[in-house]
């Protein structure tokens, strides 16, 4: 029986929840640094932020894909994603785990998978139901209003939106 949510192709002009977790519902998050790093990459991808120790170039895909809100959880995270080009979403994603499961077993000395399979994805055509992930999203923890992996304090206006990524201007925007 195949796995609900895994989307293959993903269309242009699209809202998608996407999300994963650790292989074995294993942390994927241990500490601080590893959050910072997982944000740090998207902001890379999508904003073209690096730590300026870096001598690689990478390509934007703030042209395909645009964030509007997430959550990291020790085991999980949550994306909402607005996807412009037919690829965006994958070329995005795939960079993002590749860097991300580098990173994280060459901090902890591992080897192997880190992510359950592939991400998960499910297509949001309805704006109730965009409205219902984005809560869904931002209710994830807890103590949603003080999780600081979190765009809840972004919506919230706790926080600055220049603190996080830099998105094109419009109602997609976070």
């Amino acid at each position: 029986m195949p796995s609900r949510n895994i989307i293959r192709e993903f269309g242009p002009e699209q809202y998608y929840h996407v999300y994963n977790r650790g292989v074995e519902k294993r942390l994927i998050f241990l500490d601080d640094q590893d959050y910072t790093v997982f944000i740090g990459l998207i902001k890379k991808f999508l904003a073209g932020e690096s730590n300026g120790n870096n001598r690689h170039t990478y390509m934007l895909l703030n042209d395909d894909v645009q964030l509007l809100s997430y959550c990291l959880m020790p085991n999980h995270f949550h994306l909402l994603l607005y996807q412009n080009t037919n690829d965006g979403i994958t070329k995005f994603l795939r960079r993002l785990s590749i860097g991300y499961v580098m990173y994280f077993n060459n901090r902890y000395a591992r080897v192997g998978g880190l992510f359950q399979g592939r991400y998960k994805a499910s297509c949001i055509e309805r704006d109730d139901y965009l409205h219902h992930i984005s809560r869904y999203i931002h209710l994830n923890p807890g103590k949603y209003k003080q999780w600081p992996y979190s765009s809840y304090q972004y919506y919230s206006q706790q926080k600055k939106y220049t603190d996080m990524v830099e998105h094109q201007t419009g109602s997609r925007a976070v």
